[in-house]
């Protein structure tokens, strides 16, 4: 019998809840560690960390996904905003009341992505 592989969506709901934990305890998870928390894939990481950052932005919330680190960088994966100050980002994750806000569902996550998507179409389709 094999086991039904989970979603980037619910990969992410996984991923949210060990992220709000590391954001209470004021710590970064490198993309390893990570992986080993959740069973994931290392290589794996980026899609479900994308739907995070998606939802966080749509939502104009701290980027929850900028606690998951490179190893070797120091610094999130892609996706990921690049015209902030990182440490200031971290703050700002930290003293998020997560717990307040509560975890979204696979819904949530899938229509954050799906509006970040079409912004972006409209925007390529807005003459220059």
């Amino acid at each position: 019998m094999t086991v039904p592989q989970m979603t980037d969506p619910q990969r992410a709901l996984q991923f949210w809840s060990v992220l709000v934990f590391a954001a209470k305890e004021q710590n970064v998870l490198s993309f390893a560690t990570l992986a080993q928390m959740t069973g994931m894939v290392r290589q794996g990481a980026g899609r479900p960390l994308g739907y995070i950052y998606h939802y966080c932005k749509h939502h104009k919330l701290p980027l929850l996904n900028t606690l998951a680190i490179s190893k070797d960088t120091g610094k999130p994966g892609a996706p990921s905003e690049t015209d902030f100050d990182l440490s200031t980002e971290k703050t700002r994750v930290f003293v998020f009341d997560w717990l307040s806000h509560g975890a979204p569902s696979i819904q949530d996550f899938e229509a954050a992505q799906a509006a970040e998507q079409a912004s972006v179409a409209q925007a390529a389709s807005l003459p220059a």
